[in-house]
Parts: C-alpha cells; sequence; structure tokens
C-alpha cells in the first residue's frame, strides 16, 4: 500500500511519477471542460432562453459547482486515480464501485472515438480523408503521447486549451462593441425555458470531475486537485458568460438559435472577414485536445480499477522508465479504435451523460455517507454548509443529479442501465475466473494525504 489514501499499485512497479503542478491541473480542467461543446451549444441555448442566454449558464455553473465542492472534499480525502470509483468504493463497496468505474471509462472511451470522428470531419473540410482511418491515426497518436508521459500529455494539452479559450476570448473582445443593444432578460419562453436551456448547458461544464483522476500524479494533490477543480469550474463560467452575452448582442437571440456556427458567425458580423478556416483551424484543435484527454482520464481510471482490484491486475502495469500507466492506456486506445469502426455513434455517445451523472449521484451520497460513518477522518478540504451533521451541498447534488437524470430519454436511461448491469456481469466473471479480487482498502480515519515522492 502507499500512504496516498489509495492503494499502490500493488505489483512492485514504480509510482506513477508526481509532476503536475496546480497551474497544469488547472488549465487542464479547462481544457477538459470547454472542448467543443460551446461551439455549437450556443444556438441551441439561445431558442430555449432567448436574450437571458447568459442565466442558463450561471445556474448550470452553480449546479456543476455543487457536485464539484464534493469532488473536491473527497479527492482531499482520498488522491487516487481511480476517483469517482475509489470514492464510492469507500462509502458502498466493490459492485456499485465497479458499475460507476465500468460506465465512465465506457463512456469516455466512446466518446474520444466519437470526438474523434469529429476531428476526421473537420479536417475533410480542408481535404478528402478517410474518416475511420484520420480518427484511429488520431487514437494511436494521443496514446503514444499518453505513455510517453504525464508531463508531456498534460503541457500538450495546456498548449491546445489555450487555443481554445483564445478562440473565445477573440470572439468576446471584436463583438464586445456591440453589448448593451439587446434586451438581456427576454425569456421567449419564459423561465420553463430558461431552465431547459440549463439543463442543455450543464454538459458544457461536464468534465470538471475528471480532473481528480490525475491525483496520484499532481504535486501536493490534497490541496491542488480542489482548487483546480474549483478554479475551472469558474474560469470556464466566465468565459461561457462573457460569449454568451457578446454573441446574443452580435446577432440577436433569434439569428443566433438558426446558425450551426454561432461563433463563426459572431466573428464574421462583428469583423466582416471570412473566418471559416479559422475556426476549423481552432476546431481541429479543441477535438484533438478532447480526445488526448478523455484517454488520459479514461487510462487511470482503468489503473485506479486494476490497483484496487476490480480490474485484472496487468492493467496496473507502470512503465518502469516513463513512470505511466502503460497497459491500461494501451487498453483504452485499443477500445477507442474498435468503437471508430461502428461509424456513427452519435446517439451511443449520448450515454456518457448517463454515466456521469449517474456517477455524480453516487458521489454525492457518498460524500454524505463518509461524513457519518468517518467524521474524523481528515479532510483538507470541507464543502461548505451543513444542517447538523448533513452537509448541505452533496445533498443538492443529488437533487440535481437525479433531476438531470429526468432530462434524459427513456432510451438513453435504458441503454445505461443495461450498460451498467453488464459491468456487474463483467465484474461477476472476473472473479470466478480469478482475473479480479478486491484489495483491502487504507482506513478511511487514518488515510494520509500525499503518497511518497509527494509534496506535502
Amino acid at each position: 500500500m502507499s500512504g496516498s489514501g489509495a492503494p499502490g499499485n500493488g505489483n512492485g512497479a514504480p509510482h506513477l511519477r508526481r509532476s503536475v503542478n496546480a497551474f497544469e491541473l488547472t488549465a487542464t480542467g479547462v481544457g477538459i471542460i470547454v472542448g467543443a461543446g460551446i461551439f455549437v451549444l450556443l444556438g441551441l441555448a439561445a431558442a430555449m432562453a432567448g436574450g437571458a442566454i447568459w442565466i442558463p449558464f450561471l445556474l448550470a455553473a452553480a449546479a456543476a459547482a455543487v457536485t464539484g465542492l464534493s469532488y473536491a472534499e473527497l479527492s482531499s480525502m482520498f488522491p487516487s486515480a481511480g476517483a469517482s470509483f475509489y470514492y464510492v468504493r469507500q462509502a458502498f463497496g466493490a459492485n456499485p464501485a465497479f458499475m460507476v468505474g465500468w460506465l465512465m471509462v465506457f463512456a469516455n472511451v466512446i466518446s474520444a472515438s466519437a470526438v474523434a470522428l469529429g476531428f476526421s470531419g473537420y479536417l475533410s473540410s480542408f481535404t478528402v480523408v478517410a474518416l475511420a482511418p484520420v480518427a484511429i491515426a488520431l487514437i494511436l497518436v494521443a496514446g503514444v503521447i499518453l505513455v510517453i508521459g504525464v508531463k508531456e500529455s498534460v503541457s500538450l494539452g495546456v498548449v491546445f486549451t489555450g487555443i481554445e479559450v483564445l478562440a473565445l476570448i477573440i470572439a468576446v473582445a471584436v463583438g464586445v462593441r456591440f453589448i448593451g443593444r439587446v434586451d438581456y432578460l427576454e425569456m421567449p419562453l419564459g423561465m420553463a425555458g430558461v431552465l431547459q436551456a440549463t439543463t442543455l448547458v450543464f454538459f458544457a461544464y461536464l468534465g470538471f470531475e475528471q480532473i481528480a483522476s490525475l491525483s496520484e500524479e499532481a504535486k501536493n494533490p490534497a490541496r491542488s486537485i480542489p482548487a483546480a477543480i474549483l478554479l475551472a469550474v469558474a474560469i470556464t463560467t466566465a468565459l461561457y458568460v462573457a460569449v454568451a452575452v457578446t454573441a446574443v448582442s452580435v446577432l440577436g437571440w433569434q439569428e443566433l438559435s438558426r446558425s450551426p456556427a454561432p461563433l463563426a458567425e459572431v466573428v464574421r458580423r462583428a469583423t466582416g472577414a471570412h473566418v471559416g478556416v479559422v475556426v476549423g483551424i481552432m476546431a481541429l484543435f479543441a477535438t484533438a485536445n478532447t480526445v488526448l484527454f478523455l484517454l488520459l482520464t479514461s487510462a487511470r481510471l482503468t489503473y485506479g480499477m486494476a490497483v484496487a482490484g476490480s480490474l485484472p491486475k496487468v492493467l496496473s502495469a507502470v512503465h518502469p522508465r516513463r513512470k505511466t500507466p502503460w497497459l491500461a492506456t494501451l487498453a483504452t486506445v485499443v477500445i477507442g479504435v474498435v468503437f471508430v469502426f461502428f461509424g456513427d455513434i452519435e446517439d451511443v455517445a449520448q450515454l456518457s451523460n448517463f454515466a456521469i451523472i449517474a456517477a455524480f449521484l453516487l458521489v454525492n451520497a457518498a460524500l454524505i455517507y463518509l461524513r457519518y460513518t468517518s467524521p474524523d477522518a481528515p479532510r483538507p478540504f470541507r464543502t461548505p454548509g451543513r444542517l447538523g451533521r448533513m452537509p448541505v451541498t452533496p445533498l443538492l447534488g443529488i437533487g440535481l443529479s437525479l433531476f438531470m437524470l429526468a432530462q434524459l430519454e427513456a432510451r438513453v436511461l435504458a441503454y445505461g442501465a443495461l450498460i451498467a448491469l453488464a459491468g456487474l456481469a463483467v465484474s461477476m466473471l472476473l472473479r470466478r475466473v480469478g482475473l479480479a479480487g478486491d484489495e483491502a482498502l487504507p482506513p478511511r480515519s487514518t488515510a494520509r494525504q500525499t503518497s511518497p515522492g509527494g509534496d506535502s
């Protein structure tokens, strides 16, 4: 066992290298959250919220922050690469935890495949390419970078994140002179439309939870992981609100709602320049960055589950020189490549929403449970607000998670439940054939916050 509140790799291999600083963690979080979604969500949200499009982004940010606070506390208690899986296992045991881990790995990898196909689509606007081979090449290149090292992977991701953020800042900068020309409280569908838009744009904030999967490679994770989660949500909120206000100011909500490429249209209208090529190039960086980070966090979660004994131990192998979970990375890359051959997997990729919200539900419940069962466990970060012994924020997180699940289509809920049950079957099969067996976890009340070699 390591002394991190998370088990060691358990196979005598080196530990993951603690080399990611607080700035890189925050930038990684911003890159995961921003992704490519904001480039297309604006128009859809404007149709629902009208000139008040900025309000849903604030409400969605509050909803994300509620669960973000739970992740912040739990990651400070248990800085494990297993993240959501590990927190749920500490509270509720192996089976619920395996379901969470299984769902999130599945969701992230299949989303990486879908986004890789999207990268191919953007590239095809510049030259003739075969979509599947390009998507596979992107996944393989990302896998090689991830095996080389987490520092190299995160550094590249930070550069790509800078390009994504620059695109948003440019859109705001060229359109700022239009601010004040519309009614920012106009709600064509009333508050019902604003709430509907809030549910939609909430998904533009997903990704903050994946920062926790870098806990075993972060310097001083007990402090840097919670700070990075909350800062990433705050920074993206400021960007999103600024972009929303600017976009509706330049185009008006009616025209904004009809635009298939709202940010490109905002810049074109504000400057008079044709920006299709520039926006396409930035979209390439955004999609490539998303693939890199999805595979990064999927590999860490797979590694964390293998360390805990819920997946075959071989997947907990750490490269002796690069200090990366290379077999877990290879496994996620292979699965990602396989899903590329499914072609149009947009509907299946929607299952990521189910998986992540289900994880939010159980993570918030785990925090409440641990507050009652392990009240004296070290908590370098503690979520604010409580009623007696009941913490308020995770209770709100559970309510919001149930509300978000209720917004998903029935078929998505059905498919998600089937995949969760399939995960249980896989868990039972692995145990039966001896390829998995849960390792003992460190005592909750004595878990320390750093591992050997980590900063104190």
